[in-house]
């Protein structure tokens, strides 16, 4: 396969400034380079690539769109096309910069004190320290308001019981953002990892996000100071914040796994032979290939519009709701056609495609699933609540 070229076929590149075209170029050919050779094992192994964690911080990816305490302090757009880089390579990979950044190092900085500023978003910037999002639980997904997890204060600490389950980094975290009911109100705490009583268990047997490390978190009368409370968290608009944060991410990410199984059929179809013409030649995959190529540039222009909306602080939930639920069901459906293109190959790991299908099944569901971001943009049509 020919190195990896983009599809850009309304010339959104015209839109797109310097700056943000050099980020994506850069991002890009290191995918290219030091991720593609290898993604296909990793995620037949189940392996995340802990090496890569560096490379993610010396490219300024690790909280990339927050300003100061060692971040790039990119705009919205640039952040969001490092992400449709990285998913380009794998699902994986783009949720643990996702989750560095949008849903550990963004609560700190929106919620934290000056202290907890100062004392973790530096070393998360420079991926010395690795953060993981406990919000789900093995009961409560959809439904987050109601947790079971609890918080109580005792003196100058806090007493954390509960579980947390489906958290991407979870085993190798060195902090968790964790939350609980503290007195019936959800908030925010930052549990180090190494507390007595905080205990992880590594998921094991996916057949999805394989290159990715996905968690259960144990809290049994996990003790830790007071300080650790992120004290401007309040209730769950604190961590649904957190969330569009991620969904916006994924709504660029998935536009890469798409151009990634497009291109992938383009070049297989041009190349596969059969009745004396290649497979390109015939109505029916180039109806395929336009009809996919018409999805991705879809997928584009709603991912920049949001973006551009997002950097004049425009960006309204349901704006991200739109954009995550469009683009991850036009990317799920652009690996499953750019699979059938390539027959029989579609399913070896020497191609691409599946494994973006396999991935793209859970990033379909997590982060709030295509239901959830349907009622939401319905509620907004409506003005009529489905949740209650």
């Amino acid at each position: 396969m020919k190195p990896f070229q983009g599809i850009d076929f309304l010339q959104l590149d015209d839109l797109l400034s310097e700056d943000e075209k050099l980020t994506r170029d850069t991002v890009r050919k290191f995918v290219e380079r030091e991720v593609m050779p290898e993604i296909g094992d990793w995620y037949l192994k189940g392996v995340f690539p802990k090496e890569l964690i560096p490379r993610f911080a010396d490219l300024g990816l690790l909280g990339s769109n927050l300003k100061g305490y060692g971040c790039a302090g990119v705009n919205s757009v640039t952040y969001g096309l490092a992400l449709q880089e990285l998913e380009r390579g794998d699902s994986g990979l783009r949720s643990f910069v996702s989750v560095q950044g949008a849903l550990c190092m963004y609560p700190i900085y929106t919620f934290g004190s000056d202290e907890q500023k100062k004392k973790f978003l530096p070393e998360m910037a420079k991926g010395k320290l690795i953060g993981c999002f406990g919000l789900t639980e093995p009961d409560y997904g959809s439904n987050p308001s109601g947790m079971t997890t609890t918080a109580k204060k005792d003196g100058n600490q806090y007493v954390l019981s509960g579980n947390k389950m489906w958290i991407t980094s979870g085993s190798i975290a060195d902090l968790a953002i964790v939350w609980a009911k503290l007195n019936g109100e959800i908030r925010g705490f930052i549990v180090e990892a190494g507390r007595a009583g905080f205990k992880t268990t590594e998921m094991k047997n996916k057949f999805s996000l394989r290159a990715s490390v996905t968690s259960e978190l144990h809290f049994q009368d996990c003790r830790i100071p007071a300080e650790n409370l992120l004290p401007k968290t309040e209730g769950l608009k604190s961590p649904l914040m957190c969330l569009n944060q991620a969904r916006y991410g994924i709504a660029w990410g998935s536009v890469g796994a798409a151009m990634a199984s497009l291109c992938e059929a383009i070049e297989y179809s041009k190349e596969r032979v059969q009745f004396d013409r290649p497979i390109a030649a015939f109505q029916l995959t180039q109806k395929k290939l336009v009809e996919m190529l018409t999805d991705v540039t879809n997928g584009q222009l709603i991912a920049l519009r949001v973006g551009r909306l997002k950097d004049e602080d425009k960006a309204k939930h349901y704006h991200i709701s739109y954009a995550k639920r469009h683009n991850v069901a036009m990317a799920l459906k652009t690996a499953r056609t750019a699979r059938s293109i390539l027959g029989a190959n579609g399913i070896s790991s020497d191609y691409h495609s599946m494994r973006h299908a396999c991935n793209l099944e859970s990033v379909y569901t997590y982060e709030g699933t295509d239901e959830i971001h349907t009622l939401i943009i319905g509620k907004e049509l409506t003005g009529i609540s489905a949740f209650e």
